[in-house]
């Protein structure tokens, strides 16, 4: 049996397991999203909390995904909780790093001119400075999907949800008649989809992003 065929006859099975893989994924992000900007929004006036905070996600990051999984499946077993936990902390540095640079970065004449017309302490976050870094918040929650389509690969170790299965079960029955077929359709789903994402990430940015601050 080739690779298409593979595929179509087992369409139904492939697209749940790329749908889970994708919304896992997404969720997982916009809940990382939130922390992130939180974290960002309390350590981006602060050197000293900046790097503390970069330096924590930065560390997560550096644990294999292997580990992570063998580390939190004592505590939360094994399934979606314990791959939401691992994807969402992994998705933090980029989301904490690009908000802290995108409100560090924004000119100081600008929220003086906001506080000078009367704004509030809070609205010229929300209404000014936050929306000057959406941007970088956008590229920050960009990378972070690109990464988390290939970790969550790795959350099928703890039984999550996801393409991943196929994948290692294709290398779990090496040699036998779909293996091949398995891992390969598995593979090139995740990879499918990661472009996908990427594309809704570019209409995001053109839809959110005015040309000024674009270019």
């Amino acid at each position: 049996m080739n690779l298409f065929e593979y595929i179509s006859d087992r369409w139904d099975k492939l697209s749940l397991e790329a749908l889970l893989h994708v919304s896992a994924v997404v969720q997982c992000t916009v809940l990382a999203a939130v922390a992130g900007v939180l974290i960002g929004v309390a350590v981006y006036r602060s050197a000293v909390g900046s790097a503390l905070a970069t330096a924590l996600a930065s560390t997560i990051l550096t644990i294999p995904s292997f580990a992570l999984l063998g580390l939190l499946i004592p505590i939360s077993g094994l399934g979606s909780t314990t791959t939401v936990i691992a994807l969402v902390l992994y998705a933090l540095l980029p989301i904490i790093r690009n908000t802290i640079v995108g409100l560090a970065g924004v000119d100081p004449a600008v929220t003086d001119a906001a506080r000078g017309i009367g704004m509030s302490r809070i609205g010229v976050l929300t209404r000014v400075e936050l929306r000057l870094a959406w941007p970088a918040v956008l590229a920050g929650m960009r990378v972070a999907t690109q990464m988390l389509m290939g970790i969550a690969v790795i959350a099928a170790y703890a039984k999550g949800p996801g393409l991943g299965s196929q994948i290692f079960s294709g290398l779990a029955n090496a040699g036998s008649a779909n293996s091949l077929n398995e891992a390969l359709s598995g593979t090139l789903g995740v990879v499918i989809l990661a472009l996908i994402l990427d594309g809704v990430y570019v209409l995001i940015n053109r839809l959110t992003v005015s040309r000024g601050v674009r270019g």
